[in-house]
């Protein structure tokens, strides 16, 4: 097995490891534990920011898999993939926001984003769980070619 095959399985990983991380998160301040809090919540951040860059890697360089599933279910997973990327920007840019208010101890404004933020950040790794899967469990896929090769050739 060559490092770029157990990259999406690492990816997804990270992932789940961030978004466990806020929910332990939000139960520590929903505890009163400000301090545990925000050393968790950055730890999920930085979780969250280490599969970005992962990922980003694997698709400049690598490529992302291709659906290797039957015809007939083609539509009804690249809308589903849709719906997951779509998610995660928005999760990025809440979760972005919500690091930037309680950075700005504007903590009134931190908690109404945190708790968008939170649930949009789950449902993103459960939907992220499940395009992992759909490609790498059950369809296995092909690898399309990386960006950079497919820009320069």
């Amino acid at each position: 097995m060559e490092w770029h095959e157990v990259l999406p399985a690492v990816c997804t990983a990270l992932i789940v490891i961030s978004a466990v991380l806020v929910a332990i998160g939000w139960r520590l301040i929903r505890l009163g534990k400000r301090d545990a809090h925000q050393k968790v919540m950055i730890t999920a951040a930085a979780f969250a920011l280490l599969f970005f860059v992962l990922y980003l890697a694997r698709t400049l360089f690598v490529g992302n898999t291709a659906w290797g599933g039957p015809e007939s279910l083609r539509t009804v997973y690249l809308a589903f993939l849709l719906f997951h990327i779509v998610l995660a920007a928005a999760a990025a840019v809440f979760g972005i926001t919500t690091l930037a208010l309680a950075w700005r101890k504007r903590f009134a404004r931190h908690r109404k984003w945190g708790r968008t933020t939170s649930v949009t950040w789950f449902i993103t790794a459960l939907t992220g769980v499940m395009v992992y899967l759909l490609l790498y469990v059950m369809y296995p896929g092909g690898h399309t070619k990386p960006v950079l090769e497919a820009i320069f050739g």
